[in-house]
């Protein structure tokens, strides 16, 4: 046998050997699902930052997460090193818009070790009582002021919302459903919010309209600790969704109380209600007969409907618990590019307009506000718990620590991760055993680095963030505070003593009680 006929068959044997192992390991979506091709990727990844040095694109370039962002999230989510050497390369004071917190010359005194607030978990309770204004019988507190938003089982794997909720058990956050339905795969021990869609998948009758029974029997099945009521998301707003046929599979059409194997359609409105009266009465409804907190979740459009509803909620004593503002940056798994890129106002601007309606009544503290879209970095959650946001919920990103690799092929059906298919070649890629701690992971670190921000502010919780504190660069090295930028009257984010005091009190406790 000659030598070359050796040398072949020891490389085929080594080719076998690394196939078995992609398919058998479970660490790696990627080499599951794409066996020894998917080794370049992690080799491309390595040396990137030297190629990009004189190829290709900047570390801050690439959107919608730029690189340095989906390294912080990978790293988190690993237990890896989330730092960066070197110092900023960002453009700073050319760069219109970029964000500067204004650090106190006294910060706040860090958490002892072992203390709730300390590392691993970095818990701190949310500043407000969920349902607590409007004296709702299953009103209670987060134990976190960062949650994974909605992304339905549909949309997302069975694999990634079943590790996205396991994750969340062990970071101790809320785990939104989306609007899809409760499915087995969001049983796995998180405290759950129902989304309730246009559709009302899982609280629909045979018809397809809004069932209160049908509603009750879900959330009683399950840890579901408040509900949502979705309007619109930013990156879609107006528009109805469409599963086609081929994806409605039994088990999606159990879920979601459709026929299988037949398009399902979601309309781009609500048949329940049609207008604000209608919306904060359809509220009062669901919350008389589940005791829930109830709330809302829409992009923005014109000042009107906040007006009016600010107005009804002032005057009547109707209102909603929550109020979950969705930017037009947000992600879907598939909308019309214009629609995606124009239709509803960026969460800063959006959340601003829909925050003033109720600060200029002053009844901005009687409701718990959730910003959503791209804010599952520090600075930006930081930025949105200074306008006022006393939650933020996390989709994308909580993706990235799942396993996405922004590959942009949601749409398709061909996600390389199994992260946003339904095909099984690729689904079994995502094993949730390895891929939940990473969210779990995700979740503590972003919740260390905003409480970090804060106490470098000089405030020991979030909540106490003020708007003055930030500035926002201009390109003719000028800055302008936030408050002045977005309109703010100083008044609108003075907490009153009693909730001053209230929130110092969380921050103590979870730096001097033993951690659980």
């Amino acid at each position: 046998m000659s030598a070359w006929i050796i040398v072949g068959l020891v490389v085929l044997a080594l080719l076998a050997a690394t196939v078995i192992h992609d398919l058998v390991q479970t660490r790696h979506a990627v080499l599951r699902n794409f066996p020894i091709i998917g080794h370049f990727r992690y080799l491309l990844e390595a040396v990137g930052p030297e190629l990009r040095q004189y190829i290709v694109t900047s570390n801050d370039e690439e959107r919608p997460f730029s690189r340095n962002q989906r390294r912080w999230v990978y790293s988190s989510a690993k237990q890896q090193i989330n730092t960066f050497g070197f110092g900023s390369d960002n453009e700073m004071e050319r760069t219109p818009g970029y964000l500067i917190l204004e650090p106190s010359a006294f910060p706040s005194d860090p958490p002892p070790a072992g203390s709730p607030a300390a590392g691993p978990t970095f818990e701190m309770p949310v500043g407000k009582v969920l349902g607590g204004a409007r004296g709702r019988a299953g009103a209670f507190r987060p134990n976190s002021f960062v949650n994974i938003s909605g992304m339905s089982f549909g949309a997302l794997s069975g694999n990634a919302v079943e590790a996205m909720n396991r994750g969340a058990a062990m970071a101790g956050c809320l785990h939104n459903t989306g609007e899809g339905g409760l499915a087995d795969q969001h049983r796995h021990g998180a405290d759950l919010v129902f989304q309730v869609g246009t559709a009302y998948f899982g609280c629909r009758d045979g018809d397809g309209r809004f069932s209160l029974e049908r509603l009750r029997e879900t959330v009683a099945s399950a840890p579901v600790k408040a509900i949502e009521i979705k309007l619109s998301q930013g990156a879609k707003p107006g528009l109805g969704g469409l599963v086609p046929a081929a994806k409605m599979t039994p088990e999606i059409a159990r879920i979601r109380g459709v026929e299988p194997w037949k398009d399902c359609h979601s309309p781009p409105q609500h048949t329940a209600f049609r207008d604000v009266d209608g919306l904060l009465d359809f509220a009062e409804l669901i919350a008389d007969a589940t005791g829930l907190p109830v709330g809302i979740k829409t992009a923005v459009g014109g000042a009107g409907f906040w007006d009016e509803l600010a107005d009804r909620t002032a005057k009547t004593g109707r209102g909603v618990d929550h109020i979950t503002i969705d930017g037009g940056e947000g992600g879907t798994g598939a909308a019309p590019l214009a629609f995606a890129d124009h239709v509803s106002l960026p969460f800063k601007l959006g959340f601003a307009r829909a925050y003033g309606a109720f600060a200029r009544r002053g009844i901005q503290d009687d409701v718990v506000w959730v910003g959503s879209a791209k804010l599952g970095f520090p600075d930006a959650t930081v930025f949105a718990m200074a306008l006022g946001c006393d939650m933020v919920s996390v989709g994308r990103e909580a993706m990235m620590a799942v396993g996405c690799i922004q590959a942009q092929r949601c749409h398709t059906g061909r996600c390389p991760t199994g992260v946003a298919t339904q095909t099984p070649r690729l689904t079994r890629g995502l094993v949730p055993d390895d891929k939940a701690p990473r969210v779990g992971n995700y979740v503590r670190a972003l919740r260390g680095e905003v409480l970090a921000l804060s106490r470098s502010l000089g405030c020991a919780h979030p909540a106490l963030v003020e708007p003055d504190q930030l500035r926002l660069l201009t390109d003719s090295f000028a800055g302008q505070p936030v408050e002045e930028v977005f309109g703010y009257a100083h008044k609108w984010r003075q907490l009153s003593p009693e909730r001053r005091a209230e929130v110092q009190a969380l921050a103590l406790a979870a730096a001097t009680q033993p951690s659980r």
